[in-house]
């Protein structure tokens, strides 16, 4: 159920993002976050998390439901921003500026925005996204889920591959490995580029050691 949950966060997230940033900003532009497919997993991992937080205070007030999403929310994408700059030198959102602003990283307005999706989720999506996994036959649940997991996986070890590599060709690393051959031939610097419009790498701005 946690995987479904996961899967619909992925997609419902990238949806709603897709249309905020051409609502706000005009024009669309891809806000994937896998290599492959329409998903943005920090809405899978989010839905999973707020689901895991928010499920004990569902019949809470929905001020309380707002505020502990909103904390929730503000740190996973804090921890996803840290941690995209620290691995890769990678940039795919930066708030600096602006009202409440924690080091670019999250806002006050995505602050609320978390909030507000939490309680939209814990009241309206969650219950509905349940019965709609229920609708799964027991037979064939722990099968169907067991491959798209598997699917899912591949997608994600892809990606970070493919961020890995990425980054080597940024900072002027040959191409030694024939797996960093084939990343470079199959997801080159177009390909990634156009795949994750909104991110930029810059090699100096990772912290990790090579």
């Amino acid at each position: 159920t946690l995987f479904w949950l996961f899967v619909a966060g992925c997609v419902i997230g990238l949806a709603v993002e897709t249309v905020f940033h051409a609502i706000v900003y005009g024009g669309l532009e891809s806000r994937a976050g896998l290599v492959w497919g329409p998903f943005s997993p920090i809405y899978g991992v989010g839905a999973v998390v707020l689901t895991l937080f928010l499920n004990r205070f569902y019949h809470s007030h929905n001020l309380v439901i707002f505020l502990v999403a909103m904390v929730v929310g503000s740190v996973l994408e804090y921890v996803t921003s840290w941690g995209m700059e620290f691995f890769w030198g990678a940039v795919a959102w930066d708030y600096s500026g602006t009202f409440l602003s924690i080091d670019g990283r999250t806002n006050g307005m995505f602050m609320a925005m978390w909030g507000v999706l939490g309680v939209v989720w814990i009241k309206l999506c969650l219950p509905w996204m349940l019965k709609l996994v229920n609708l799964i036959p027991w037979n064939w649940r722990y099968a169907v889920t067991t491959v798209c997991a598997a699917l899912m996986i591949v997608d994600g070890a892809m990606t970070l591959l493919s961020l890995d590599c990425w980054y080597q060709r940024m900072a002027g690393k040959p191409a030694e490995t024939a797996m960093a051959q084939f990343f470079d031939r199959n997801f080159d610097n177009e390909y990634m580029q156009e795949r994750f419009q909104s991110m930029s790498i810059d090699p100096s701005n990772a912290t990790r050691a090579n």
